[in-house]
């Protein structure tokens, strides 16, 4: 594997990255960073994340029928897992306005072209992976409690839902777990991606580097988290259009966020 350059990078040995402490007032910071990015040019991030709010729709409609109900509100609230993948191209946009290069929309593809694309791909399917697994516990776990027959209708699906104890049952229960798969992605990606666009230092050492990060700085990345989740929230009204925008001012907030938070090589400029 470490010849596809996914455990330790292009070295084909373990870089061991520095991070450190920062504050909340840095978050709002990298999200000032974030608004300005998007403001620039603010046509090629629209284009880029209107496969998001298209992709929302599409699952909407799709489980629009009795059958897929119940996994209407996990398949919305688990695009916050792949979120840090589905923004990529976001990181690459502000990172090449940083260095001063061109930022247009096409560059946003550039990221196929990385050398830590293998990398890029296995923290991906990892996120896949735990999306996946939100599904079938989703489904498990509404199944435990109402049986394996589908609604009868969507207004017998809300009943049920708002109008009994199992139905609670399942919001507050629901959410416990959701918040236990968000915070694992929180922990493991919060700057793998940024990480691996700007230095190829491996799958392993890029979700290592995202879980000390958190580690060094809980409070800051639960309030970080926070944000996100509001912003999701936001944007997914009305019919996920809103995703347009509150998505690509998260992801290239995030990669400011990153900037501050993981000391870059000894050879380069310190971030700003």
């Amino acid at each position: 594997m470490a010849s596809f350059h996914v455990i330790a990078g292009a070295s084909e040995t373990l870089e061991h990255t520095k991070v450190r402490k920062i504050s909340v007032s840095d978050l709002f910071d990298a999200l000032r960073r974030g608004v300005d990015d998007f403001m620039v040019k603010p046509s090629h991030v629209v284009f880029l994340c209107m496969i998001y709010p298209l992709v929302g729709v599409v699952l909407a409609t799709w489980t629009s029928g009795a059958n897929t109900l119940p996994l209407l509100f996990p398949l919305v609230s688990g695009f916050a897992l792949i979120g840090p993948l589905a923004a990529i191209g976001l990181y690459e946009i502000s990172r090449r306005r940083e260095a001063g290069l061109d930022a247009s929309w096409r560059h946003a593809f550039e990221v196929r072209h990385s050398p830590a694309l293998p990398s890029i791909a296995a923290v991906g399917i990892m996120l896949f992976a735990i999306f996946i697994t939100w599904l079938l516990t989703a489904k498990v776990f509404y199944e435990h409690l109402f049986g394996p027959e589908p609604p009868a209708s969507l207004s017998s699906f809300i009943a049920q839902i708002f109008a009994t104890g199992r139905g609670w049952t399942l919001i507050v229960l629901g959410h416990a777990i959701g918040f236990v798969f968000a915070a694992v992605v929180l922990c493991t990606t919060v700057v793998a991606f940024p990480l691996l666009l700007d230095r190829d230092v491996g799958a392993y050492e890029a979700i290592h580097t995202s879980v000390r990060v958190v580690l060094a700085n809980p409070i800051v990345m639960a309030v970080w988290g926070l944000i996100v989740a509001v912003g999701l929230i936001i944007g997914s009204v009305p019919v996920f259009a809103g995703l347009a925008v509150v998505l690509p001012i998260l992801g290239h907030a995030t990669w400011h966020v990153y900037r501050k938070v993981v000391e870059p090589p000894p050879s380069s400029p310190p971030a700003t």
